[in-house]
């Protein structure tokens, strides 16, 4: 990633965006170059399966929705990974199943057995994935499982951490009482988290996970959705988001030339314009 603004030119700090399994990604970003960042958005994230600040309860959340061939899978990445490739050649990557989803041995809440029946939908997904079905080749699929519950050489409660001013006894009693002690040190730009309530693939309890462990990680519900809401299914998701990251649409700017005093420059997206959108959360 890094590398690849550096390639090409990219001086400035960027945004990161990413959905399901690539919130991994998203996460070392925010662990290895925050300086980089201007910020992080994340859709549905896949959190880390076996992180040792993870409660039972939140990983029997995680758990509980999937279909037995999604639980074989993280299984074997877990304690047989190289199970793996025969896996995947006898489901997703056959490709003799008639609805690609099936081929991905996903669970679906109501919203998204109602979307993979479009056929939009089935068509979009199958051009989406049918490369990867030519190809044939487990390795990115087989990798991708194992990070999903490997040691990532970093914990999600690093990217956050209170900021204290000294050790011992009598600083751990002031931090008690003094709010300027536990201010947060580590990555201190916007985070910000979409998570669909009928999501089953990836389900709440993962970000509500992450809302506990990274205070200034932002979660926006979005409630009735699915896993696949985000793709070019779901008006109501795309304006609450672009919404929260770029400001309140106000229509098309009006044509400088025929203004007699045209506004001044970004007045028209203030920041009270802004702030007085809400969000359901």
């Amino acid at each position: 990633m890094l590398n690849l603004a550096d390639a090409v030119g990219f001086k400035d700090k960027f945004w990161v965006l990413g959905y399901s399994g690539g919130g991994m990604h998203a996460w070392a970003a925010i662990r290895y170059i925050p300086d980089r960042l201007a910020g992080a958005i994340m859709l549905a994230p896949m959190g880390n399966l076996y992180e040792s600040s993870m409660t039972k309860e939140e990983r029997y959340k995680t758990w509980e929705k999937w279909t037995t061939k999604r639980k074989l899978m993280f299984t074997l990445a877990r304690r047989f990974p190289s199970l793996l490739p025969y896996f995947y050649r006898r489901s997703f990557l056959s490709g003799k199943q008639s609805q690609p989803v099936k081929w991905l041995s996903l669970p679906l809440g109501k919203k998204d057995r109602e979307l993979v029946e479009d056929p939009i939908f089935i068509e979009f997904l199958k051009n989406d994935i049918e490369e990867s079905i030519r190809q044939g080749d487990p390795k990115p699929f087989v990798e991708e499982a194992v990070l999903q519950v490997s040691n990532w050489g970093f914990d999600l409660t690093e990217l956050q951490v209170e900021k204290h001013d000294g050790k011992g006894f009598f600083q751990w009693i002031k931090s008690m009482y003094s709010q300027a002690e536990r201010e947060l040190a580590g990555f201190l730009g916007p985070i910000h988290i979409w998570q669909g309530t009928d999501d089953w693939v990836v389900p709440p309890s993962m970000t509500e996970y992450v809302r506990r462990v990274v205070p200034g990680a932002t979660v926006h519900r979005l409630h009735g959705e699915g896993h696949f809401s985000y793709f070019c299914f779901c008006d109501e998701c795309h304006r609450q988001i672009f919404s929260i990251l770029f400001g309140i649409p106000l229509g098309p700017l009006p044509d400088i030339d025929t203004l007699e005093d045209p506004p001044p420059s970004g007045s028209e997206y203030s920041e009270e314009s802004f702030h007085n959108f809400t969000l359901q959360e």
